[in-house]
């Protein structure tokens, strides 16, 4: 009988000092720490993290890449921001597009798929309990990214997780922050998941379109108590 290895069998995957930097600074971006329109000091971003300004700049120009930072002429580079009009305009298309991928969803997912969508969920229940926000990494740790993957379908996938996707991560966190959101947007989810569990497309988009106004509203809600605290601020 073979012995067995007492060292785990997960992956291991190297990081270069590139790819901490980008994580980092996406961390940053999406908690809130950098805000949006925040300017970028490579100088002092680079002595806070104790490296030099070229890992730093390639890792600004990823997130350049990915709609997180932008670089204005004679300004430099800042936090990507999105007013609310045109929030609440990508987010009444995204109704439209999650809806339409939790559709196919339904008829396409295995009961495994569905069951690692669960596992995931779990994990973000743990998160919630544990601090105030709804923090969803990208990728395969993100639910929505999840579903829109398991369609299949090339074009729908690159509408939902390309364009703008990172930055709405950053307001989609901001709205889970709102006192009880964070558990609301979960129960959402995990409505999402039973009709994805039934195979009833019917169900399944009403329930992701449901969940994608909750968080329009939300998201609305807080730019307007931003607003409103900028004001008593300033006064």
């Amino acid at each position: 009988m073979a012995p067995t290895s007492k060292v785990s069998s997960e992956k291991i995957v190297a990081k270069s000092l590139v790819d901490v930097v980008t994580e980092r600074l996406e961390d940053a971006i999406v908690a809130g720490d950098l805000v949006p329109g925040e300017r970028i000091l490579e100088q002092v971003l680079a002595n806070e993290m104790g490296i030099s300004r070229g890992p730093l700049r390639e890792a600004i120009r990823r997130l350049e890449g990915r709609r997180l930072l932008e670089r204005k002429p004679n300004i430099g580079v800042r936090v990507a921001e999105l007013s609310p009009e045109r929030l609440n305009e990508l987010l009444t298309v995204r109704e439209a597009l999650e809806g339409m991928a939790c559709r196919i969803a339904a008829t396409k997912m295995t009961d495994a798929e569905i069951q690692d969508l669960e596992k995931l969920l779990n994990a973000h229940a743990r998160d919630v309990s544990s601090s105030s926000g709804y923090y969803q990494q990208s990728g395969d740790f993100d639910f929505h990214f999840r579903i829109a993957q398991s369609t299949g379908n090339e074009f729908l996938i690159s509408m939902v997780t390309g364009d703008l996707y990172d930055l709405l991560r950053v307001y989609r966190y901001k709205s889970s922050t709102m006192g009880g959101r964070a558990e609301e947007a979960l129960n959402e989810h995990k409505k999402i998941v039973a009709a994805l569990a039934a195979h009833d497309p019917d169900a399944a988009e009403a329930a992701m379109r449901e969940h994608i106004s909750n968080a329009r509203i939300h998201a609305k809600r807080a730019f307007e108590e931003a607003a409103a605290a900028d004001k008593a601020d300033a006064s």
